[in-house]
């Protein structure tokens, strides 16, 4: 059994991850921390897990009882939490954050603090970095936006395509803006509204180049992204635009093939809709070429393909077990 422990336990990434590990062949929860609900019971904040568990948050963090712990802290939070805590060489880490999903600039100096400079995670992607994440000893998982966009164009940029700016718009559910109640989380705000936050400036974008660079040395064009709040509680759904002179049959064809062995990421050759994804680690891709334009859609679910669905995949190939365990769930459908 892969034991495991989870820091920043209160959040709704946790819960998912402890809904999906509570019920994972090859996973024992060891311990679940939060400061603030020290002794609460899970179930006292993760209601959706009534029957399953009766474990307790604890404020305590027995790093020696474990293999692996997540860390879904909030951005930021991770560098600092490594720079005053020791976790021994021998647990690995997968971090939900963005703190180091970026490559480090220069060699990782063990001798000094993890900084996003100094620092071993690999890029949990496993679609494009599925062996290094089987190696490695720290994985940094993607973000949710990142994730849906990047496997909509990482076939594209396998083919050289992308030789020119990226139209994105993806619309994302309201659980991606985390638990903590905030202006534009508010159901009498968010119900039958749509709004666009941070166009052109999301987080998400370096990451997006950083693995469509991985695929295509030459790509250097503009990733203009605009992302939606929707009116929903979970899903993502993206559409990319991009001009090309190749044919459609062409694309398709390599859509098919760079996703013919994925176990999660299907080319579909129906238009989407999302979902088909929700509640489930899936992500979905289908294309259009329309008067010399490639239009990809790609959909996920932002808690689950978005973040600790794919946190569980990377578990799953640092222990060497099929990538699929404990992932095979029903999408809402209806």
């Amino acid at each position: 059994m892969i034991r495991i422990g989870i820091l920043g336990g209160a959040g709704y990434t946790a819960g998912e991850l402890i809904r999906l590990l509570l019920h994972h062949p090859e996973a024992q929860l060891v311990f679940v921390n939060s400061e603030s609900n020290a002794g609460n019971l899970l179930t006292d904040v993760h209601e959706g897990l009534y029957g399953d568990t009766d474990m307790r948050f604890t404020s305590e963090m027995p790093f020696d009882a474990v293999d692996v712990v997540f860390f879904c802290f909030g951005h930021g939070k991770s560098e600092a939490f490594l720079r005053e805590h020791h976790i021994p060489a021998t647990v690995k880490i997968i971090d939900l954050a963005q703190d180091f999903r970026l490559a480090a600039s220069k060699p990782y100096d063990s001798t000094q603090p993890y900084t996003p400079d100094n620092h071993d995670f690999v890029y949990g992607l496993p679609e494009i970095n599925r062996q290094r994440i089987a190696a490695a000893r720290h994985v940094a998982n993607p973000g949710c936006f990142a994730t849906c966009i990047q496997l909509g164009l990482l076939p594209a940029a396998h083919m050289q395509l992308i030789d020119n700016d990226v139209m994105v718009n993806a619309i994302t559910g309201s659980t991606g803006a985390g638990v903590k109640p905030g202006a534009t989380t508010h159901f009498s705000w968010r119900t039958d509204n749509l709004s666009v936050y941070k166009a052109f400036r999301h987080q998400h974008v370096p990451e997006i180049r950083q693995s469509l660079k991985q695929e295509q040395a030459s790509f250097s064009a503009a990733i203009d992204f605009i992302p939606y709040r929707g009116n929903f509680a979970r899903g993502i759904f993206a559409t990319e635009v991009l001009r090309t002179q190749a044919q459609a049959d062409a694309i398709v064809e390599g859509y098919k093939a760079f996703y013919a062995h994925e176990p999660f990421t299907h080319y579909v050759d129906k238009p989407l809709d999302m979902k088909q994804v929700v509640n489930t680690n899936k992500a979905l891709v289908h294309c259009d070429v329309i008067d010399g334009k490639l239009l990809v859609t790609a959909c996920i679910d932002n808690l689950l393909k978005g973040a600790v669905g794919q946190a569980v995949q990377n578990m799953n190939l640092m222990f060497g077990i099929s990538e699929t365990t404990g992932l095979g769930l029903k999408p809402s459908a209806f």
